[in-house]
């Protein structure tokens, strides 16, 4: 009776809040220890369980093809705007309390996006004490932002902040460099970080393996599921409705319009229609129009806080940020990234693969996301389950945001089921990102007890 009074009571300190700790009174000497994330790996869950940093909202506009879609009248700024404010609405924070904004955006050069990150922040209602700056890590840049903004929460530099991420294509073309380094003919790995993305996919396929075949294939899952939830509304608690404008190219007319809706998702897509596309990088290459990422324009953003200031303001807990990583990759082969980062912030999270219930991988070209999938033996079931950026769309520094608020949503609504996910990404020039999430309620419901193997102890600190 007394070991089984002991180790309820090794449980409930697990879940003791910060502030509590210190006024508990024990009566034997326990002290809290680790709380089993899987069965071989832990990390603590006691006093520093009130320090975890959280997502109490995370949202997106609809992504949309630049030059032809929703999007292609729309401003940058605007764009930022209306994620930024649909934050501070859907949970009635105070917006002065926010400590900064960290804004990811790639091709828009770093100054001017800076002045149009800051004008959208005024728009959306954020007063003029309220800094911002932008963060530029390739196609990581939306999810560099929300691990700059957790790491700086738990630096203690301020309490609240944002992170997110805008991309408008159709304003901001893809460029090369102007002026190229005479050096990087001696240097092999620096002269391919100048090769085009379309190419490294082409080194990928041939490298690795990867066939025409199953590149098409996994565009079809990826329109199929992208649009099997947008039919059933799955998106709908993650999109902000943004009210903007369309210009008729013919005739010059302007007409109002609520763009809510993801518009390059192609319900029919189909491998005899995919066969069909001509290589776009390389002759009798397997990298197609129809199977890399689309395109687009859109923004996200995700508001992070100490889970002990959401749980005193009454906010709910979306998620919970475990790790991040980014990791550095052969140049020639950037597409292999996430099969590199995913594996060490997953360690880092103290987990193991098999751990995670759900990915959020992004799709930049089938041939890196099929080869990362197999590499890690990834279950296709818990891979992008609501289709990814062939369907969806790519708006490169927008999307680290958008995985965010996307799984994270998927992750609140399968409950209990679902308890961590991973989000990753390659990055041009050789890189890869990955972090891992939390189910934000998953603490509240003692789901953190798992039997472990071996014996019938519901966490092997309890011993």
């Amino acid at each position: 009776m007394e070991k089984a009074i002991n180790r309820q009571r090794v449980l409930l300190q697990h879940l003791l809040p910060t502030s509590s700790i210190g006024h508990h009174n024990s009566e034997s000497s326990l002290s809290p220890s680790p709380c089993l994330a899987g069965d071989n790996a832990s990390y603590n869950r006691t006093a520093s369980f009130g320090d975890d940093i959280v997502i109490v909202a995370a949202y997106r506009t609809a992504i949309c093809k630049s030059k032809r879609g929703g999007f292609k009248d729309t401003l940058p700024d605007d764009l930022l705007a209306s994620v930024l404010k649909a934050l501070i609405e859907k949970t009635n924070l105070n917006p002065a309390e926010v400590g900064d904004i960290v804004v990811g955006t790639v091709l828009a050069p770093g100054s001017l996006r800076g002045i149009e990150c800051r004008m959208a922040a005024l728009y959306a209602g954020f007063p003029d004490t309220v800094p911002i700056r932008t963060v530029n890590r390739q196609c990581s840049s939306g999810l560099q932002a929300v691990a700059d903004v957790a790491a700086f929460i738990k630096a203690g530099y301020y309490d609240i902040g944002i992170g997110a991420g805008v991309e408008s294509m159709t304003i901001d073309a893809m460029d090369k460099i102007k002026t190229i380094n005479p050096k990087v003919e001696i240097f092999a790995q620096a002269r391919d970080c100048l090769l085009p993305m379309g190419v490294t996919s082409e080194n990928v396929a041939e490298r690795y393996g990867v066939t025409r075949e199953e590149q098409d294939q996994a565009a079809v899952i990826s329109h199929q599921r992208a649009a099997a939830a947008t039919a059933s509304g799955k998106f709908k608690d993650e999109i902000i409705p943004v009210l903007t404008k369309i210009v008729d190219s013919k005739t010059g007319e302007t007409k109002p319009v609520t763009i809510s809706v993801d518009d390059g998702i192609r319900p029919n897509a189909n491998m005899k229609d995919l066969a069909k596309l001509k290589p776009a990088f390389k002759k009798n290459g397997s990298t197609t129009a129809g199977n890399a990422s689309q395109v687009s324009d859109g923004a996200g953003a995700v508001l992070l806080m100490k889970r002990s200031l959401a749980v005193q303001k009454g906010l709910p807990i979306l998620g919970v940020l475990r790790s991040f990583a980014a990791v550095g990759v052969d140049p020639g082969v950037m597409g292999i990234g996430p099969a590199v980062a995913i594996p060490a912030a997953v360690k880092q999270a103290g987990l193991e693969i098999s751990d995670i219930d759900l990915f959020e991988i992004n799709e930049a070209f089938a041939s890196q996301f099929v080869y990362c999938c197999k590499k890690l033996d990834l279950d296709p079931e818990k891979v992008n389950v609501n289709g990814g950026a062939m369907a969806l769309g790519h708006p490169l520094g927008a999307t680290g945001a958008r995985c965010v608020a996307t799984i994270l949503h998927e992750m609140k609504r399968r409950g209990k089921d679902c308890r961590f996910g991973v989000i990753s990404m390659c990055i041009g020039s050789g890189m890869g990102a990955a972090a891992v999430l939390e189910r934000g309620d998953c603490a509240d419901d003692l789901s953190n007890a798992r039997v472990a193997s071996g014996n019938s102890f519901l966490s092997k600190d309890a011993k």
